[in-house]
């Protein structure tokens, strides 16, 4: 996207797989933002060699790794502030009032981008195994000033991961 200076990866709902194809999408981004349900340290680590990452602890994100993931992040992107969450239903706070330009969640496996109040709310899906028929995504989102313009960005999932498939064919039952 033309016009703005900063490139953010924003991913969620890992649970321990780290396709290829994420990796990829995220490429360039100065900062990745993974709003839990990531599923082990190995996942931080892969997302690290790519930008320095922000990451907040999920429902799921229970063992001793997970513990020092505070449950919500303020990350201040230049003038813009973006408040981060996993389950969007645990948002305790106006983001309006509080001066954030928008709110980042996961937890529901669906991606979503929509403006409400002047406040973007993006959650990028999940870039983890396949839930039902849901896509498998990551978002970006670019920053110029306090101006935000968030994608979602679907992953072209050729090589379907064993791990996924076998919960995939267990739900399909």
């Amino acid at each position: 996207m033309t016009g703005y200076d900063r490139l953010i990866g924003v991913i969620s709902d890992t649970h321990g797989l780290m396709r290829p194809e994420a990796i990829d999408a995220l490429r360039g981004s100065e900062l990745i933002v993974h709003a839990g349900d990531i599923g082990g340290p190995e996942v931080l680590q892969a997302l690290r060699e790519v930008a320095p990452v922000v990451a907040v602890r999920g429902n799921n994100d229970r063992e001793d790794w997970a513990k020092i993931l505070k449950e919500t992040e303020v990350v201040r992107l230049g003038d813009a502030v973006v408040y981060v969450l996993h389950d969007i239903h645990a948002l305790d706070l106006d983001p309006a009032a509080a001066g954030f330009g928008a709110v980042i969640s996961g937890h529901s496996h669906q991606p979503l981008l929509e403006e409400r109040r002047g406040v973007l709310y993006l959650n990028p899906g999940s870039a983890g195994p396949r839930r039902f028929t849901l896509p498998i995504t990551v978002a970006r989102l670019h920053v110029r000033g306090t101006a935000l313009y968030a994608e979602i960005r679907e992953l072209p999932v050729t090589n379907r991961h064993p791990r996924a498939d076998r919960r995939h064919r267990r739900l399909q039952r």
